[in-house]
């Protein structure tokens, strides 16, 4: 998609554009993206669709307030990096965000033609500007980036608020440094989301980013066990940002848990996502899935474990005591999963494991729901039905029921105020101790990935005005004639 003059005619009522995607019988055996991307036929057409609104609702509700207008007009214009050089004034991550943001949630839900003629496909558009954009580089390594020489910052964990959070500040001219306490960069976007809907080489590709721009990332490093966060101070960082996730998970709280066979959607994932435990019989970490998997849930970690189980040779049933009109999951991954064979047994709950003389899960016990008063999520709260308890014979059991904040950070720092576990802060993401900020799950609990963006650009942007106030005036300076 060359650069070229193209006249742009916005065409809302053109229909919009399907994403390609795999057969499903091709992807429930392969670990291969599902999605394949727009073609240019189908970003011609779609680009067009934007009508390129005066003042654009689309921007203010992107969390990350990307020029969408402006972006698109570039794709439709036929210039991709164009349009990647529009996101990158606000985002590293357009192969990562066009893949996994909720944009149904935030610009899309605010596109005007959606309203009638159903909104522009902003992620897919996003998506191929990214692709086509690295597609296009050539073999030439580019210079060194000058590397940053400012005050030091420590970023704790590498997920997606640390991640914004590094861009922002490394563009600042400040020295950041992400500690991450697995082996692997990438947060939830590593241990959580499964290859067949975030390629590792695009997730490697956008981090590789950040390194080039001088971003210091220190795997297999746990703060609050490595070091605390009074260690990090007295080497020489001066503002500690924790976006450490939701990595505890629930359990089912039933009796048979501990039976072998029974997994969190956490470790599930990990082994299987971070691990590549598909790799098999070659994988270091395997994970056990026999012939029955019974993933309990209803969110997209419930649909990535019900597809990856699918995926490796499992019947595989989605548990879920609420309807499907309650489900958190996108409904992308929804539709995705059952195109794929995986099975739905709604208005349901587990309340006992059964195993055999070795241990193995073998049975669940279920009793079926009804549908009562909205609970305090909004949504009409299960109500067990008595005497309809029934069982199923199952082999592999994923419970797939929410997570909290990982606790080993806020143990040892008891200055830090918490509440169920996660970090209190303010509206800038300032917690209780000086010069500390946090943000992403381990404040909201289980979230979305752009909203712990922009926990990072809210946090970043907070460190930045508490310390360049402290910055020598010439630095000052020269970061105002680089701008």
């Amino acid at each position: 998609m060359d650069p070229k003059a193209l006249p742009y005619k916005p065409n809302p009522k053109a229909p919009r554009q399907v994403l390609p995607v795999l057969p499903p019988k091709v992807r429930a055996k392969s670990w291969e993206e599902v999605a394949l991307g727009f073609t240019e036929q189908d970003v011609a057409i779609e680009a067009q669709r934007c009508l390129q609104c005066p003042k654009p609702a689309c921007i203010n509700a992107c969390p990350l307030h990307i020029d969408v207008k402006r972006f698109i007009r570039r794709l439709a214009e036929g210039d991709a990096q164009g349009a990647v050089d529009v996101i990158s004034e606000q985002s590293p991550f357009p192969g990562v965000c066009g893949r996994v943001c909720q944009h149904e949630l935030f610009c899309e839900d605010a596109c005007l033609i959606g309203k009638k003629f159903g909104p522009v496909a902003i992620g897919s558009l996003e998506r191929f500007a990214a692709d086509h954009a690295r597609l296009a580089v050539t073999e030439t390594t580019p210079g060194a980036a000058p590397q940053p020489t400012g005050k030091k910052v420590a970023l704790v964990g590498s997920g997606p608020a640390s991640l914004i959070a590094a861009y922002d500040l490394v563009r600042k001219n400040y020295r950041v440094t992400v500690f991450e306490a697995l082996h692997r960069l990438g947060g939830v976007l590593a241990y959580g989301i499964p290859n067949f809907r975030l390629p590792r080489e695009i997730l490697h590709e956008e981090i590789t980013r950040l390194e080039n721009m001088g971003v210091e990332f220190v795997t297999s490093f746990i703060v609050g066990k490595t070091a605390s966060l009074d260690e990090l101070f007295e080497e020489g960082y001066e503002a500690v940002f924790i976006g450490t996730g939701a990595g505890l998970p629930f359990l089912l709280g039933v009796p048979g848990e501990n039976l072998l066979g029974v997994y969190t959607a956490n470790e599930f994932l990990t082994r299987i996502n971070l691990m590549e435990a598909y790799k098999f019989p070659q994988a270091v970490t395997p994970v056990r899935v026999g012939g029955r998997t019974i993933v309990v849930g209803g969110g997209n970690s419930a649909m990535d474990a019900a597809r990856w189980a699918k995926r490796l040779g499992s019947e595989s049933i989605v548990l879920f005591r609420r309807g499907r009109a309650e489900m958190r999951a996108r409904l992308e991954e929804i539709e995705h999963a059952e195109e794929e064979g995986v099975q739905f047994h709604f208005l349901a709950a587990p309340v006992a494991l059964y195993g055999d003389e070795q241990g193995n899960v073998r049975e669940m016990e279920c009793i079926r729901m009804e549908l009562g008063a909205p609970d305090s999520s909004g949504r009409p709260a299960p109500v067990p039905v008595k005497g309809s308890e029934f069982r199923i014979p199952v082999d592999t059991v994923v419970a797939a029921i929410g997570q909290a904040p990982n606790p080993t950070l806020q143990k040892v720092t008891p200055q830090l105020i918490t509440k169920r576990g996660k970090i209190v802060v303010n509206e800038w993401g300032q917690t209780s101790m000086t010069h500390v900020y946090a943000g992403g799950d381990v404040v909201r609990g289980g979230s979305t990935v752009i909203l712990a963006m922009r926990d990072g650009r809210a946090a970043a942007e907070a460190i930045d005005k508490a310390l360049g106030a402290e910055r020598a005036p010439e630095e000052q300076a020269r970061e105002e004639v680089q701008a």
